[in-house]
């Protein structure tokens, strides 16, 4: 009942059904169906006029071209006669067709094998090449059917194919001509394809082989063109309409080549093609305008009813636009404008509904802004604080009570984190007793909420304590009456550092507002940390250097004081001894861990200290060990190991003091070397990769002799390239030369690392050694203490050829 009455309503009351649908409807209802009609019949029998013409023009082309090529295949078959039984007559049987027909650029002949014999083109002849091409489709499909037609391909955008004709006689051969398909286009002219209309040949993946002057360039591919498409599927109906090259609609017809699998497709622009209908179209619109015309003539004339409720319906929009909300719009025409005019009447209403709680929303609005100004004065605050003083007493009491400030929480507790006991420690405590006794004062590491926010790097926040799980910190929360809590690691790509703690008495979520803020206050507070942590060791450090510099001061007062005593002495008997004991002294000390040759080189220095004294430097370390060396000790008598150990060190000592190397250390069976230190030697890492392969080398006999004696001893050797910190250290009666850095530790772990007999070196020493060794990549390994996987390499063996030649162009140059 209710739509009854609103159609009704419409029909009686609605401007539309009054003014515009009786009288423009009904005019352009008659003239539009009539035009439609009318058009829709000449439409269709253009359409079938056109495609029809189309059709015949596609399967004449079709068949002049499966004619050309059918002619050129019996020219083709002419050169594969019998009687030409040699090489030289078939030759001048090419060149003569060669001569004879253009588009024939080049021939050569297969033997019964599929190897090539003859190959002649218009620029060469080529005999006796012998290429094979057994498994060439052009002499597999031509041995198993006389005659195959290869796909067509380009050559700077100049389409070609293959014929291929069998040979009469068993295992006679194959002749294969190539064949230049431009001279299609010529059949495809403009006489042959009309004025409006242009065709083009596709081969099976829709490639233009051929083209009238007004059709797309050869060469260009069209299988994704629908027409294109549909005519190239196998089996598929052709597609009478769809777009050109260039993406107008065309009406298309197609014919394909049964011989080739080639399609041949004539198309004319669809806007040519109905031109017809396009004239007929603009008379119906004429029609259809006057029409327009005479009925909007009429609609105008009523229409000047509607003025003076439009007039309300503008004057009373214009008092709403200027603010006066209490205007109400007064239009009875029962009508659509009536209904206008009731929705701005409702709509003045509910603006002035809105207008009446916008200052409520500004207070809040300001609220928000005062807190936000607030919270960057809180921030700016702590960075003063953190800036201007590297005293965490002083930094983290303020960074505890603005972050209780701005968040409102009850208590504010900042832990340390102690990365040698693994533990946590209560630093600064806002809102609850620092001082009081509980487990809340050291939490060591493991499952605790503390720990899960330290290794996660993100703040963890529990709405209510009373449900989580047990650990120190919860218990003494919810006894201090406290019900959720807001973790922030205090974390750095340093590692940890501590811990953030926000407690509140009341249970509930916090905003993700508060979570980052604290984030920023954390932030703070590492940066505090570390930058006192960094303080208090530049302090020890420069407390150390004092007392050292004191201890220095006090040994030069008193060897002063000894010296003045020794001047009463013979001077010159002073000197001699002085410097003999010198000389003993330093070759004594040096030869320990040096070569000989470089002990007398320090001992004769003029500065020998200077050569010893604490520097950094880029070495080549080299640390190598026995596999096996622990359960051997554990298995053997104590005077077998030593006999081991004897023969080893005797076979590494060699050779360390053949190249020249430092003997850092003996630790049981492990020994490192170091290279470029304290001499330096250009080739340092040359001489330690070469050193190492000559232990490989040495050591090899003694591990077989060692098995025969029951023993199963391995050997392996890693070598590491980097910066380290070179001197003396030890005490007054025993000193020793020695590397600190993390180079030694790399070179260690790859020694580690290394299988029996295997020499790993890092990426860097491969880089140096690269010309003179043979050697194979090794997966990534992950080393104890380093943070990123080290790329090493295994030295396979030294290259002495290279090696000799690269000495001999030295010699050269020197000479």
């Amino acid at each position: 009942m209710a739509g009854a009455n609103d159609k009704t309503r419409f029909l009686r009351e609605g401007l539309f059904a009054k003014y515009v649908v009786s009288l423009v409807g009904l005019v352009v209802f008659v003239l539009a169906v009539n035009g439609a009609m009318e058009t829709w019949i000449s439409y269709r029998a253009t359409r079938t006029s056109l495609i029809d013409g189309l059709e015949d023009k596609a399967q004449g082309a079709g068949r002049r071209v499966e004619q050309s090529i059918s002619e050129l295949e019996r020219q083709i078959s002419w050169v594969t006669r019998a009687s030409q039984d040699t090489l030289e007559k078939r030759r001048a049987d090419y060149a003569s067709l060669l001569h004879q027909v253009s588009v024939v650029s080049q021939l050569f002949q297969l033997n019964g094998e599929g190897r090539e014999v003859l190959r002649v083109s218009r620029q060469s002849t080529t005999t006796g090449s012998n290429a094979d091409l057994s498994r060439d489709m052009r002499f597999t499909d031509t041995v198993a059917r006389g005659v195959s037609y290869a796909p067509a391909w380009f050559a700077d955008r100049t389409p070609y194919m293959s014929i291929s004709v069998a040979h009469s006689g068993f295992n006679a051969g194959v002749t294969v001509a190539e064949i230049d398909l431009s001279f299609l286009s010529e059949l495809l002219s403009d006489a042959q394809v009309g004025k409006a209309a242009f065709a083009y040949v596709v081969d099976p993946r829709g490639r233009v082989l051929a083209t009238s002057s007004r059709g797309p360039d050869v060469g260009k591919d069209l299988s994704k063109l629908p027409q294109v498409a549909a005519a190239i599927a196998p089996g598929g109906e052709p597609d009478t309409s769809g777009t050109d090259f260039n993406g107008h609609a065309v009406m298309s017809a197609a014919s394909t080549v049964p011989k080739l699998g080639w399609s041949v497709l004539f198309e004319q622009p669809a806007t040519q093609a109905l031109m017809p209908i396009r004239d007929q179209l603009v008379r119906i619109a004429l029609l259809i305008g006057m029409g327009l015309m005479v009925a909007i003539l009429a609609g105008t004339l009523l229409a000047r009813r509607m003025i003076i409720p439009i007039t309300a319906l503008r004057d009373g929009a214009h008092k709403l636009g200027e603010g006066d909300f209490s205007h109400r719009i007064d239009v009875r025409t029962s009508d659509e404008l009536e209904d206008l005019a009731s929705q701005f009447n409702r709509m003045a209403d509910q603006i002035q509904e809105t207008y009446s709680n916008l200052e409520t929303k500004v207070e809040e609005r300001t609220r928000d802004l005062a807190q936000s100004i607030h919270e960057l004065k809180v921030l700016e605050e702590v960075g003063r604080a953190v800036a201007s003083s590297l005293d965490l007493d002083a930094v983290l009491p303020t960074i505890a009570a603005r972050a209780i400030e701005i968040t409102r929480a009850d208590a504010v507790l900042i832990f340390g984190y102690d990365a040698e006991q693994r533990r946590f420690s209560l630093v600064e405590a806002n809102g609850i007793g620092k001082s009081a006794d509980g487990a809340h004062l050291i939490i060591d590491e493991g499952e605790n909420i503390l720990s899960d926010a330290a290794v996660s790097g993100e703040p963890i926040a529990l709405a209510d304590l009373d449900h989580a799980f047990e650990q120190p910190l919860r218990d003494v929360a919810v006894n201090a009456g406290f019900h959720s809590v807001l973790v922030v690691p205090l974390v750095d790509q340093q590692g940890t550092l501590g811990s953030l703690v926000v407690l509140r008495r009341a249970s509930g979520e916090f905003a993700p507002s508060i979570i980052g803020l604290m984030r920023t206050f954390a932030n703070q507070a590492v940066l505090a940390m570390r930058n006192a942590r960094l303080f208090t060791e530049v302090d020890h450090k420069s407390r150390a250097l004092e007392a050292a510099n004191e201890t220095v001061r006090a040994q030069a007062d008193k060897l002063r004081e000894q010296t003045e005593q020794l001047k009463d002495w013979n001077k010159s008997l002073e000197a001699r001894v002085k410097t003999q004991l010198g000389e003993i002294e330093r070759i004594r000390k040096l030869e320990r861990f040096l070569a000989p040759q470089v002990a007398q080189l320090i001992a004769s220095s003029d500065s020998p200290e200077g050569l010893l004294t604490s520097q950094r430097r880029e070495v080549t370390v080299v640390f190598c060990d026995l596999r096996g060396f622990t359960a051997f000790t554990e298995a053997t008598e104590p005077e077998e190991a030593m006999n081991v150990l004897r023969e080893y060190h005797a076979a590494l000592g060699k050779l360390i003091f053949k190249y020249e190397g430092t003997l850092d250390k003996y630790a049981g069976d492990g020994v490192m070397i170091l290279f470029n230190a304290p001499i330096q030697f250009e080739d340092h890492t040359k001489r330690a990769v070469k050193m190492a392969a000559e232990m490989r080398d040495t050591i090899g006999p003694l591990t077989e002799r060692w098995r025969n004696r029951g023993h199963s001893l391995g050997f392996g050797i890693g070598i590491a390239l980097g910066y380290a910190t070179l001197g003396q250290v030890g005490f007054e009666q025993r000193l020793e030369y020695a590397a600190i850095g993390s180079v030694t530790n790399l070179a260690s772990r790859l020694c580690g690392e290394a299988k029996p007999n295997q020499i790993v070196v890092s990426r860097r020493v491969y880089g140096m050694v690269e010309p003179w060794v043979e050697a194979r990549a090794l997966d990534d390994l992950h080393l104890k203490g380093f943070n990123h996987p080290v790329l090493a390499m295994e030295i396979l063996s030294w290259r002495e050829e290279v090696e000799n030649v690269v000495n001999a162009a030295a010699v050269r140059r020197r000479g």
